[in-house]
């Protein structure tokens, strides 16, 4: 209904009041009058006037029945003016035309249920009945329902949301989280009578089973934003690891439709819930061409519910048959590089000379050696018996004899002389000890202990505190040195991977002392383990020098 036959409507009520207003004036009293009002009001008219006198609720109660019985239920199309939300949940609103306002209200319950909120300069199809206000002398609409007035409308109004979202940053790639490789569980946000949630299941079968928790909505009308929005945020607020673990990964799917079917997903609470998903989200709304405004905010876009769980999870087999190729090429690999390192190995043995000639000119040396041992012997033998003969030659009996008496005689003398010294002297040690114990009265003994115990108290004391304190001072050089030497010491380098080459106690620091080396040690931060003898040629034998002779020389 348009708003030129509404103003006519609201002409003819006001006819059908004024109507009802003449009838009374010529005594007829209608009959949703007659409850509250008689004839007997006639009774106290003023001579001369045959005008019925009314009060202000009366005739306000008068014009709201007449309003409301000639209009019970409209439809309005108009513009959308002044939008206002009161705190109390109540949405008053202006529908407008070139000509025209018409004020309206929509109550909080009834405002919670649309599936379209009004907008100032949104055109839109409104349902509801018409009624009056007394305490303002003025004609509202009560809205029960209303609707974009076609796809112009609701697309402007997408518009005008989406450069909303876009100017908070919410479209921008940094802000977009990625994908799990693999999730171990994954939650589907769709309706469990569909098809989409049958493709979804098929699809992840097919591809890579995963664990799926699906949460039923609504995916058009009116209850569609609403649940879709408690879905996300109701996914978001589990517990990873808990009794119903928190999924992974969240996939949004619907069926294709026309905007209005898919309008659900394009409300703004739906789009914020979406943004603030710490979840990675995928959207699978509609078909490819099918464009909403979760899609501009959700971490992934997929064209079909289908393709949702293709990128959720990769393709089982794909992924076994990567893993067996890997192995394959792993095994080849290791393969050919043992036979290159034995093919080496055999080039490098065949530069090698044989045992016996690495043994023979040895075997010549010490046959050599073995022929001159007996004559050496010999010599060697009869050149000791000559020195040990000329060294016994000045030991004689008669020799002995006389030293031995000279001996004897200095020991008699030395004799005669220790009595009388000893006699000497242990008559002095009297005199002394007398003269001595004559001072050791028992009072001096006292002042003598007592003075003694003073100065070794004292003396305890001082040796007691210069002796912490030596202590005290070496203990501190003593940790000092021992972190100069963590500090300064290998141990600290073996600490972070690395490790010392021992030739016995000697460091090996190249290549050429670990080969000239017999054997040689590594030392890790915990322990030393030995690797083997060094590899090295056998050293050829040096000529010996000119004038140089030996023990098996002739």
């Amino acid at each position: 209904m348009g708003a030129d036959a509404a103003a006519e409507d609201v002409a003819a009520a006001a006819a059908s009041a004024k109507r009802c207003i003449r009838s009374r004036e010529m005594g007829e009293v209608p009959s949703h009058l007659k409850a509250e009002r008689t004839l007997d009001l006639l009774e106290d008219d003023q001579p001369g006037r045959n005008e019925p006198e009314y009060t202000v609720s009366e005739i306000s109660s008068a014009v709201k029945r007449a309003i409301e019985g000639e209009f019970g239920r409209v439809r309005i199309k108009g513009e959308c003016g002044r939008v206002m939300v009161a705190r109390s949940g109540h949405v008053y609103l202006d529908l407008k035309d070139d000509r025209a306002v018409l004020a309206s209200i929509i109550w909080k319950g009834q405002a919670a249920k649309l599936a379209v909120q009004p907008e100032e300069g949104m055109e839109v199809v409104a349902i509801g009945k018409l009624t009056t206000f007394p305490g303002q002398s003025k004609y509202q609409m009560v809205i029960e329902d209303i609707r974009p007035a076609g796809v112009g409308a609701l697309m402007a109004m997408l518009e005008k949301r989406k450069k909303l979202l876009e100017s908070e940053g919410l479209f921008e790639p940094a802000r977009k989280k990625r994908i799990p490789y693999l999730p171990e569980i994954i939650g589907v946000v769709t309706s469990p009578q569909g098809a989409v949630i049958r493709d979804i299941l098929h699809r992840l079968r097919d591809r890579f089973p995963r664990k799926v928790l699906i949460w039923p909505v609504a995916v058009q009308g009116e209850g569609c934003a609403p649940q879709v929005t408690a879905a996300i945020e109701g996914f978001n607020a589990m517990t990873p690891g808990g009794a119903l673990p928190r999924p992974d990964l969240i996939i949004v799917a619907r069926g294709g439709g026309s905007i209005e079917d898919l309008w659900g997903f394009n409300e703004e609470s739906v789009a914020r819930a979406a943004a603030a998903s710490d979840i990675p989200l995928i959207s699978a709304v509609g078909h490819e061409t099918d464009t909403t405004l979760i899609d501009y905010v959700s971490d992934v876009r997929a064209p079909t519910p289908t393709a949702a769980a293709e990128i959720a999870v990769p393709v089982r087999l794909d992924l076994l048959a990567t893993v067996d190729n890997y192995g394959a090429r792993m095994a080849q690999a290791l393969s050919s590089n043992v036979g290159a390192r034995k093919q080496r190995l055999a080039d490098v043995s065949r530069a090698l000379p044989r045992r016996d000639e690495l043994t023979q000119i040895a075997r010549q040396r010490f046959d050599i050696a073995g022929g001159r041992l007996d004559a050496s012997l010999k010599a060697g033998t009869a050149a000791k018996r000559l020195a040990f003969e000329k060294a016994a030659s000045p030991l004689r009996p008669t020799i002995l004899a006389r030293q031995t008496e000279r001996m004897q005689a200095r020991l008699a003398q030395a004799g005669g002389k220790l009595g009388v010294a000893l006699e000497r002297k242990s008559e002095r040690s009297r005199a002394r000890f007398d003269q001595i114990s004559g001072r050791l009265t028992t009072k001096g003994i006292a002042r003598d202990l007592g003075l003694q115990k003073d100065r070794l108290s004292r003396a305890t004391r001082a040796a007691s505190q210069a002796g912490t304190g030596q202590v005290r001072a070496w203990r501190d050089h003593m940790e000092k040195l021992d972190r100069l030497r963590e500090t300064l010491g290998y141990q600290a380098t073996l600490d972070r991977g690395y490790a010392v080459v021992w030739d016995g106690d000697t460091v090996v620091t190249d290549s050429k002392a670990a080969k000239k080396a017999a054997s040689l040690d590594v030392q890790f931060k915990d322990a030393r383990i030995p690797v083997g003898a060094a590899a090295k040629p056998a050293p050829k034998p040096k000529p010996p020098k000119a004038g140089q002779g030996s023990l098996f020389d002739d």
